[in-house]
């Protein structure tokens, strides 16, 4: 995520539940798979877990930036 989306979620997530509850999940999943790329190796079920993760992380992603496009757009940005 580029810094002004950053500092948008920062400034907003005190005021919007889903926002803050998609963001720390998000971080959440960052770390998981962080994880997973640490590893020299991963059997077939922790790279199929490693794709799911992902994936989840993918879909909070585009919902936290349709919240914040709606933000925008009520800004006037």
């Amino acid at each position: 995520m580029e810094q002004w989306e950053l500092d948008l979620i920062n400034k907003l997530i005190e005021k919007d539940e889903e926002l803050k509850r998609l963001w720390e999940e998000h971080l959440e999943l960052e770390k998981k798979i962080e994880e997973y790329n640490k590893r020299l190796y991963l059997t077939p079920e922790e790279e199929a877990e490693k794709n799911r993760l992902k994936k989840l992380k993918l879909a909070g992603k585009d919902r936290i930036q349709e919240i914040l496009n709606k933000y925008r757009k009520e800004m006037g940005a």
